[in-house]
């Protein structure tokens, strides 16, 4: 194995850890954006950019786990289908709770519900990275999988 080969299969678990950094990055963001949205149609239309370019990143994240990174996982690793099973449920139930953000959104909800969505979210998307985290990057490291970063975790 070539020094370029290991350092793309090191690179799946420093990928994990990078695109988790800047989804955190962009759901900060668009808290601050939310907390210091002054009224107006700019700051409506920032807002609303904000909070779509989050759930897109997300959304995007999960579904390419789920579609590329999570079978590769499970054909190495089968003792690991309960944990995948178990993230994909969170991906699940974080879709749900950023159609709830989208919906509050698009009817223009005040900042302190859209705060309350997001509150919500960042509880359930930081316990999902930490234990996928845990779960993960040690597999992660060793994985042979010939992908694209962006099929694989999303665009980010």
């Amino acid at each position: 194995m070539t020094e370029r080969e290991t350092t793309r299969l090191v690179a799946w678990s420093t990928e994990m850890r990078r695109v988790h950094t800047r989804i955190r990055e962009a759901l900060a963001i668009t808290r601050d954006a939310v907390r210091d949205g002054a009224p107006g149609a700019q700051a409506t239309r920032d807002l609303l950019l904000y909070c779509h370019g989050f759930c897109t990143a997300l959304d995007g994240h999960h579904q390419g786990e789920d579609r590329a990174l999570f079978p590769a996982v499970e054909a190495a690793h089968p003792h690991l289908a309960p944990v995948l099973r178990a993230l994909k449920q969170d991906h699940s139930m974080i879709g749900h709770l950023l159609q709830g953000l989208r919906d509050a959104v698009d009817r223009a909800a005040p900042p302190a519900e859209l705060d309350r969505h997001l509150e919500g979210i960042a509880a359930i998307m930081e316990s999902h990275f930490r234990y996928e985290e845990r779960q993960l990057l040690v597999v992660l490291e060793g994985l042979e999988l010939r992908a694209e970063v962006i099929d694989v975790f999303g665009p980010l």
